[in-house]
C-alpha cells in the first residue's frame, strides 16, 4: 500500500486498500499453522498487507495476536518443527532481480538475504545474542558476513553503530559479553546491529519495551534517521500506541491472529472502525488524564508507613591483576522520602538511577547505610527474628511475573508460602485465605491447582499480587510491575491495585520509567538521577511545574498517543551518559533539595 493510503479497512484479509507500485514487501494470504496435542491451529490467519519503499508500517495488538509469528514468518525463522506456513506468499519485491517469494526459499539463499535486505530486531536480546561470544565479535562477524569490508574497517562500523544507539564507551564495550550489559544496553547492541548493515526492510519487534522513554526516543529517532538517509521500510511490531502515533504511516490492528482493522495512522486513532481497536485506544493511558491525591508536607509526614532517610546504597568492584577492589559504584546516594497509609509515591527515572535498588534496599535484599523505618522500627537496630516479623509489613512485587514464580509449584501454593514461612494459620485456614485472595484479584479458586505456565501475562501478575496481599502488608513496592503487560491487561492491572489500595489502605512505592502510567496512578512523584533525587512533589506540581531540567526532559520525551501531536524530532543528548561508577575515595557531588512552595523539592548543584 502506499504511503499515506486514506482509508480504514476492517477484516481480516481482501484485497489491498491502495496500489503496490512501490512496494518492497508484498504478503497475501498468509496463514501459519502450529502443531499441539490437538492438531493443527492457525496462529496468523489470512493476512494480506503491503509495505512501500521508505514506509513505516506498525502492526499492534496484544500477546497472542499474532504480530511476532507474522515477522518470524517472513524472516523463515518460525519455530520448527512445531510452526510452518501453511499457506500464501510473502514477495520481496526487486525492480532489478525480480521478486523472490521468501515463503518457498531455501535456509542457503534466505540467509543471504537475512541482515543484508531484511533485519530483525528482537524483543528479547538475551536471547538473540551469542552468550558465549564477545559484543565485538558478534557485530563485526555479522558486518563481514554482508559486505566486502575489512576486519578493521567492520570494527569501525560497528563502533559507529554502538555510538550511534547512544552506548557510552563504544570501543571498551566491544570487549564486554551479553551478560555483563543490562537489558536496554543488550537491546541497543541490537539495534546497532540491524543499523550497521543498511537494510532494504527492518523489522522491529517491540525495540524499545526495555528501553528507559528518553532511549526510546533517541532509538524511534535513529529509525527516522535511517529511513531518511536510505529509503528503509519499517515493520514496527508493538503494543504501545504512543510509540503507534509517533512512527507510523499506516497501522495494521490484529487479533486472535487476524488482521480487525487498517488504515493510516490518523484515521485509526481519530476514526477507529473497530470495536476492539477502540478498546485498545481507551486502554491507553495518557498524561494529563491523572486524578491523584493531594497531600501536604506535613499530613505526609504523620503516621508514615515507611521513612526513609539518607540511604546509601554502594557496590564494590574489583580489577587489576591482584583483584583488588579498585571501584565503586554509587547506586544510591543520600536519598530521603517518607510514605503515608493510603498513598502511592512513584520513584521515576532512566535505567541505572538507582530506583529498584532503593526499593531492594526498603525490601532488605541488599545491605545500605542510612535509616529505613517500617511502622515506627527503625531495621538498622533490631535483630534478625525482630527484622524478619517487621518485614511482613512490606512486600514486593516484581517486574517479570513469570521469573517470580517458582514453575514447579502450583500456583496456591505459591500465594500461601509466605503465611506459612511467618507460621501464620492452620493449613485449612491458609486454604481459605488464599482462596479468598483468589477471588479478590479476578481469578477463581479452582485456578489454584494450575501451574504458572498455564496463566497469562496478566494473570501471572495478578498471582503476585495476591501473594504480596498474603501477610496483609502496610506497603507494597511494585518495581515495573506493569511494564511487560498489554496495555488493556495494564490498565485492569493498575485498577486493581487502586482498588486494593482503598479497601485495604495499602501504601505503595510505584517504581516505574513510564511517565504516562505514573502520572495516572501517583499521589507524589520522585525524580532520580545518579543515584539522587532530584525533584520530588504532587502529582500535580511535578507534571504540570517541572522545575529541573532531567525531569522535563522525562515527561517531554513521552510519546503522545495522538498522531496530530507528532514530534517531528526527538531531542539528542549531546554528552555520554555519566556513570554512577567512581574510583575509591571519589565521591558524586551531593545535590541540597530547595523548597519552590507547597513542599515541592528541586535540587539545586
Amino acid at each position: 500500500m502506499s504511503k499515506g493510503a486514506g482509508n480504514t479497512r476492517t477484516g481480516a484479509a481482501g484485497p489491498a486498500a491502495s496500489t503496490t507500485a512501490g512496494a518492497v514487501l508484498e504478503i497475501s494470504g498468509l496463514t501459519v499453522g502450529v502443531r499441539g496435542e490437538d492438531g493443527e491451529r492457525p496462529v496468523v490467519s489470512d493476512l494480506s498487507l503491503t509495505l512501500a519503499r521508505g514506509e513505516t508500517l506498525c502492526i499492534a495488538g496484544e500477546s497472542g495476536s499474532g504480530k511476532s509469528m507474522t515477522a518470524l514468518a517472513i524472516m523463515q525463522l518460525l519455530p520448527q518443527p512445531a510452526a510452518r506456513i501453511s499457506s500464501g506468499k510473502i514477495r520481496l519485491r526487486d525492480m532489478h532481480r525480480g521478486d523472490i517469494d521468501l515463503a518457498v526459499l531455501d535456509e542457503r539463499r534466505m540467509r543471504r538475504i537475512r541482515g543484508d535486505r531484511i533485519a530483525m530486531i528482537f524483543q528479547e536480546p538475551m536471547t538473540s545474542l551469542n552468550p558465549v561470544l564477545s559484543i565485538g565479535r558478534q557485530l563485526v562477524e555479522s558486518i563481514e558476513a554482508h559486505t566486502d569490508l575489512s576486519r578493521a574497517e567492520a570494527r569501525r562500523r560497528a563502533i559507529e553503530a554502538l555510538k550511534a544507539v547512544r552506548i557510552s564507551e563504544a570501543e571498551s564495550r566491544l570487549k564486554q559479553f551479553p551478560h555483563e550489559l543490562s537489558g536496554g544496553m543488550r537491546q541497543r547492541v541490537m539495534i546497532a546491529m540491524a543499523l550497521a548493515l543498511k537494510p532494504d526492510v527492518l523489522i522491529a519487534d517491540e525495540p524499545t519495551t526495555a528501553l528507559d522513554v528518553t532511549v526510546q526516543g533517541e532509538v524511534l529517532e535513529l529509525l527516522r534517521d535511517l529511513q531518511r538517509e536510505h529509503g528503509t521500510s519499517i515493520i514496527l511490531i508493538t503494543h504501545d500506541m504512543g510509540v503507534v502515533a509517533e512512527m507510523a504511516d499506516r497501522v495494521v490492528i490484529m487479533r486472535h491472529g487476524r488482521m480487525v482493522e487498517e488504515g493510516t495512522a490518523t484515521d485509526i486513532f481519530a476514526r477507529p472502525q473497530a470495536d476492539y481497536t477502540r478498546e485498545l485506544l481507551a486502554a491507553v493511558p495518557r498524561i494529563g488524564t491523572g486524578v491523584g491525591r493531594q497531600k501536604s508536607a506535613e499530613a505526609e509526614m504523620r503516621g508514615s508507613v515507611a521513612v526513609v532517610n539518607d540511604l546509601h546504597v554502594r557496590f564494590d568492584l574489583r580489577g587489576g591483576f591482584f583483584g583488588r577492589v579498585n571501584r565503586r559504584v554509587h547506586a544510591v546516594e543520600g536519598v530521603s522520602f517518607s510514605i503515608a497509609p493510603h498513598e502511592t509515591l512513584a520513584l521515576v527515572g532512566e535505567s541505572g538511577c538507582g530506583k529498584s535498588t532503593t526499593a531492594k534496599a526498603l525490601a532488605g535484599l541488599v545491605p545500605y547505610r542510612g535509616d529505613i523505618v517500617i511502622g515506627g522500627c527503625n531495621l538498622a537496630g533490631l535483630g534478625r527474628v525482630e527484622r524478619k516479623a517487621v518485614r511482613r509489613d512490606v512486600q514486593m512485587i516484581f517486574q517479570d511475573p513469570y521469573a517470580s514464580l517458582d514453575p514447579r509449584m502450583r500456583v496456591g501454593d505459591l500465594v500461601a508460602e509466605p503465611l506459612l514461612i511467618h507460621g501464620i494459620a492452620s493449613k485449612e485456614e491458609r486454604s481459605q485465605r488464599v482462596a479468598a485472595l483468589f477471588e479478590r484479584v479476578g481469578l477463581s479458586a479452582d485456578q489454584m491447582e494450575l501451574y504458572p505456565h498455564e496463566f497469562s501475562g496478566g494473570q501471572r501478575q495478578r498471582i503476585c499480587i495476591a501473594r504480596a496481599l498474603a501477610l496483609r502488608p502496610k506497603l507494597i513496592i511494585a518495581d515495573e510491575s506493569v511494564s511487560a503487560l498489554d496495555v488493556s491487561v495494564q490498565a485492569r492491572v493498575l485498577d486493581l491495585l487502586k482498588e486494593l489500595q482503598r479497601e485495604f489502605g495499602i501504601a505503595y512505592l510505584f517504581i516505574s520509567h513510564d511517565m504516562a502510567v505514573v502520572e495516572n496512578i501517583s499521589d507524589r512523584v520522585a525524580v532520580m538521577y545518579l543515584g539522587q533525587i532530584v525533584e520530588m512533589g504532587t502529582r500535580d506540581q511535578v507534571f504540570s511545574n517541572p522545575r529541573h531540567p532531567y525531569t522535563k526532559r522525562l515527561i517531554e520525551a513521552v510519546p503522545v498517543p495522538d498522531p496530530a501531536k507528532r514530534r517531528p524530532r526527538f531531542a539528542r543528548l549531546d554528552q555520554e551518559i555519566p556513570s554512577p561508577t567512581r574510583k575509591i575515595g571519589e565521591e558524586l557531588p551531593k545535590l541540597a533539595l530547595r523548597d519552590v512552595g507547597n513542599g515541592h523539592l528541586v535540587a539545586v548543584s
